[in-house]
């Protein structure tokens, strides 16, 4: 081989093997790209409310929560709504307590979540989740309400539950009470506590 035959035969090992590595570069940033839209769209429907007007975060129940919302059914039965279900896990238990329990979350994959966590734990057919916005659902088909709120949207809900509940319908409010219906009685403290309504006092 002469040196000519030698310095070509190099050339094109240097190209093959910057090909090689360009190929590798490629698909390195094609599996990033994908991680990272992927990402995206997941985080998407947490990061989206905060943009809203009121911004309602998913804050998952604690189980003192849930056992005082138990509490305060009791005596109750019949058709329950969690608005804002997040994770499900109200809808879920309220459902073991033989409820009709249904849940509107606008976050898709919470509402995946939920129906999947439903449909482990044997009570699909009681329960049912709706990616909806809590604004725009109504309300009026159900006998017992819970909404786990912030303060900046008590007072637009409480006119909701006025001009949509039904007469016998009980409203569980959670973390924040309504700010102008007194409850009928309150239970547990700080995040903690619910505050009890009767739809048929106001």
């Amino acid at each position: 081989m002469n040196s000519s035959e030698f310095f070509n035969a190099l050339n094109r090992s240097e190209i093959n093997e910057h090909k090689k590595v360009s190929s590798f570069g490629r698909l390195l940033v094609g599996i990033t790209g994908g991680i990272a839209f992927g990402v995206t769209v997941i985080c998407i429907p947490f990061i989206t409310p905060a943009l809203r007007k009121v911004c309602l975060p998913y804050v998952p129940a604690t189980n003192n929560q849930i056992k005082n919302i138990l509490l305060a059914l009791e005596g109750r039965s019949g058709t329950l709504l969690d608005l804002g279900s997040g994770d499900g896990r109200v809808v879920l238990e309220t459902a073991k307590n033989k409820f009709v329990s249904h849940g509107v979350e606008l976050n898709r994959w919470l509402v995946y979540y939920s129906k999947l966590s439903a449909l482990k734990n044997g009570l699909a057919s009681c329960t049912k989740f709706y990616q909806r916005d809590l604004w725009k659902y109504n309300i009026s088909a159900y006998d017992n309400i819970v909404i786990f709120g912030v303060e900046q949207m008590m007072n637009d809900l409480e006119k909701k539950f006025q001009s949509e509940c039904k007469e016998n319908c009980y409203i569980i409010a959670c973390r924040f009470p309504l700010p102008n219906w007194t409850p009928i009685r309150t239970l547990g403290h700080g995040i903690d506590k619910v505050w009890i309504y009767d739809r048929k006092k106001f």
